[in-house]
């Protein structure tokens, strides 16, 4: 996938992954920004423990989803890649 730095959300959802990794890396995972497409789609990669856990798309659903839609307006979609 292509990053794309220059979306205007790009800055603002890296931001909310900032605070957000430190619980991930603490149980040995982590979540990379792939990209925000121009329709404001966020594509993430989970790595780590992450990306084989079980509970891999709860975490991408019930965490990191709402706190990426409460702290940036403007996503209309996120998906893991």
């Amino acid at each position: 996938m292509l990053r794309r730095p220059s979306h205007p959300l790009h800055a603002r959802v890296e931001a909310e992954l900032d605070r957000l990794r430190p619980a991930l890396v603490a149980d040995g995972g982590n979540v990379e920004l792939v990209a925000v497409d121009d329709d404001g789609t966020v594509r993430l990669a989970l790595e780590g423990a992450c990306s084989s856990c079980p509970a891999r798309l709860a975490t991408l659903r019930l965490a990191i989803e709402p706190a990426l839609r409460s702290a940036v307006p403007g996503i209309t979609a996120i998906v893991a890649v």
